[in-house]
């Protein structure tokens, strides 16, 4: 969690690295629920049955109300989209089987409520009702906390060429830090979310961190978290191991193949040379012949 350019994105990719989780950032979790979406609609075309005709029905109306949403909000999804992708999302088998590390959302309190709020009801009518998703709920939240001098420094110390063609030139930047200040009040932020749930997030003066990667925060924050307790690769290292190995395969079998074809051709002109060599060495003895016959018989032409 922090305001625009505290190094959420940075700091997330670090963690994502060390502790092999999944890095969930707001455009990556929209595309790809968008995406799936897509690929449900195309199925009305297939010959499948009427089940896939009615979920790409379903997948069709709600891209059609995802599109209207966004042209009515200012080329933005609402939030109630936004949290339903990230629902899915954190739901899925990766990220419960892996773990993840939300980059940057929720940015406000009814966000993170309604994100992480728990909506089913206990199976034991007398059961407690937890007030939120156990599933989901992150164990450790980091905030990222600066000066909004601090950040502005940040922002206007970047080379233009960095800065070029993204949300962090100045305007866009200024922009982002005040409607990240509106939702997040001295009464009411979305860390106040955590801390009424006793996930209490854990501080961190970026300002004092003067290493050029922001170490010295990835630090701090290992040494909150722990050791992984991860264990095994996620299912994009696994996809990608299984490509890699694919890949060796084939280059070792087309490695394989051109060996071969080498050694055929190197046989096959060995053996021609061989057959020449000895049509040569024919050739020679029938010549010497010849001409040995031809000595001896040129005494005998004389005397007769």
């Amino acid at each position: 969690m922090g305001p625009p350019a505290a190094g959420k994105s940075l700091i997330a990719s670090q963690l994502c690295q060390h502790y092999k989780l999944h890095h969930l950032k707001i455009a990556d979790v929209i595309q790809q629920a968008i995406e799936k979406l897509e690929k449900q609609a195309a199925r009305a075309e297939s010959e499948d049955g009427e089940e896939d005709d009615e979920s790409a029905q379903q997948a069709q109306e709600t891209l059609d109300l995802l599109n209207e949403s966004k042209q009515e909000n200012n080329d933005r999804y609402e939030d109630q989209y936004i949290i339903q992708f990230f629902t899915e999302k954190l739901m899925s088998m990766p990220c419960q089987n892996q773990g993840f590390v939300l980059d940057g959302f929720p940015k406000s309190y009814s966000q993170a409520k309604e994100l992480f709020g728990n909506k089913d009801e206990p199976e034991d009518e007398d059961a407690p009702r937890l007030e939120f998703n156990s599933k989901i709920m992150p164990e450790v939240v980091i905030s990222l906390d600066a000066e909004d001098d601090f950040l502005k420094k940040r922002i206007m110390n970047l080379p233009e060429s960095v800065v070029a063609g993204t949300h962090n030139t100045e305007d866009l930047f200024l922009k982002r830090l005040a409607e990240f200040r509106a939702v997040n009040t001295d009464d009411q932020t979305v860390l106040n979310y955590f801390d009424e749930l006793e996930v209490h997030p854990e501080h961190l003066d970026i300002a004092a961190d003067t290493s050029s990667n922001m170490s010295q925060v990835m630090e701090k924050i290992v040494k909150t978290i722990g050791k992984p307790r991860n264990y095994g690769p996620t299912e994009e290292e696994r996809l990608e191991l299984e490509r890699i190995s694919m890949e060796k395969n084939i280059k070792k079998d087309a490695l394989e193949k051109l060996e071969l074809q080498r050694k055929e051709e190197e046989e096959r002109k060995e053996t021609q040379r061989r057959k020449e060599e000895w049509a040569t060495r024919v050739k020679e003895v029938k010549e010497q012949e010849e001409e040995v016959l031809q000595a001896h018989s040129y005494p005998l032409r004389n005397y007769l």
